[in-house]
């Protein structure tokens, strides 16, 4: 059975977590398309400012 996430972070042990995202299908989030030239740099504003917002909303600090 799942344990709830209180049980299993503990800030004592471990005050860091990494979080990662990776890449499905070839969708490039903020770089440019190696195969189509295409670039798609004008949505890493916005994944940071979503990453902000959730920080608040969830009350935690992103360090890097």
């Amino acid at each position: 059975m799942p344990k709830p996430r209180k049980v299993q972070v503990s800030m004592e042990t471990t005050p860091y977590y990494r979080c990662v995202s990776h890449c499905v299908r070839l969708a490039f989030h903020c770089c440019v398309d190696s195969h189509t030239g295409k670039s798609y740099e004008h949505r890493r504003q916005w994944i940071v400012d979503w990453m902000k917002l959730l920080a608040e909303i969830f009350a935690i600090d992103i360090c890097a």
